[in-house]
């Protein structure tokens, strides 16, 4: 084989439509667009527009609520924990949320730090944060170690 005989496998690249460059392509003249109208126009987007009739998202009820003052957690799981104390990053005799940003698992500290129970722990680690799953203390205890949930820092 040389250079020149190399060729695409048939089928795997196929030519773009050149839309609206003649009779003789298929899609010329309007281009596919058919024949006056809004819709063969440029510039137009209707898309949950019905015409003048009360369009489906404004006849549904709205339900649900975003509630303005929520808290944001920062989520950690043990697994990970458990690696980055492997790795020597974290000091499990005493990890705190600032331990954990320090050591880079965790970005910021948000409104706190929950701990969740995905992966396991096998070291005995003594770990502070501000909110954890039943299901994580369970763990940690298991493991021999303590988790403690300290109230937030009172910002209101």
């Amino acid at each position: 084989m040389k250079l020149h005989e190399l060729r695409d496998n048939p089928g795997a690249a196929k030519k773009r439509t050149r839309v609206a460059r003649g009779p003789g392509s298929g899609k010329g003249k309007m281009g596919g667009r058919g024949i006056k109208g809004q819709k063969s126009r440029s510039g137009v987007a209707i898309n949950g527009y019905e015409g003048g009739q009360m369009p489906l998202y404004q006849r549904l009820p709205k339900r649900g609520f975003n509630k303005p003052n929520r808290k944001a957690y920062a989520v950690v799981n043990l697994g990970l924990i458990q690696k980055f104390i492997d790795a020597g990053k974290l000091d499990a005799a005493s990890i705190t949320e600032d331990s954990l940003v320090a050591s880079g698992l965790v970005r910021r500290k948000l409104d706190g730090v929950r701990v969740l129970a995905k992966g396991e722990i096998t070291a005995k680690a003594t770990i502070s944060v501000t909110g954890a799953s039943a299901a994580a203390v369970d763990a940690v205890a298991k493991a021999g170690g303590t988790l403690t949930v300290a109230a937030p820092a009172a910002a209101e």
